[in-house]
């Protein structure tokens, strides 16, 4: 279970598929991230795709076949069923107070565990020092966000733009 999505519960996942286990090498961790945060749709492809390495490093493709069955079904179900019970608790109960603190109060830390996603990401790469523009425009984007109501699409165009130039 997670909250924040199910981008929140990398840092764990990182733990426990890289450093417990061995069963994925940080390349293949990132790699996984990566594509399925590049691709269309939900973000949540990245379980499908970690279960989906596990299983050819496990050896075949039945298995692989498998660990996708069973990431994607232990990510899902809990959470979907969860999420819809508390979810008509919480609208037939949304004018208590204790339900506007709740809300008020979750929302540190679901930054702080996105937070830690990013920093597991950052050092993951050993590249991490020679792309330091890019954590620099990433700390001012953060700023700017946080201090101004500039609209988000304007700084992904300026992205884009330093990004087609190579400048980034």
């Amino acid at each position: 279970m997670s909250v924040g999505g199910a981008i929140s519960t990398t840092a764990e996942m990182h733990r426990f598929l890289v450093e417990q286990h061995h069963w994925l090498t940080p390349q293949q961790f990132n790699d996984a991230i990566a594509l399925a945060q590049a691709a269309p749709g939900p973000n949540v492809l990245f379980v499908a795709l970690m279960g989906w390495k596990v299983g050819m490093n496990a050896g075949s493709y039945p298995a692989a076949v498998l660990g996708v069955t069973v990431t994607m079904t232990g990510i899902m179900l809990p959470s979907t069923t969860l999420t819809y019970m508390a979810s008509q608790w919480l609208h037939r109960n949304r004018e208590k107070r204790g339900v506007r603190a709740f809300k008020q109060g979750m929302s540190p830390v679901v930054v702080g565990m996105l937070v830690s996603t990013g920093i597991i990401l950052a050092t993951a790469s050993a590249q991490t020092v020679q792309h330091w523009p890019l954590w620099a425009l990433s700390f001012a984007a953060g700023v700017v966000i946080w201090r101004t109501n500039l609209h988000l699409l304007w700084l992904l165009g300026a992205g884009a733009v330093l990004g087609w130039f190579q400048l980034v």
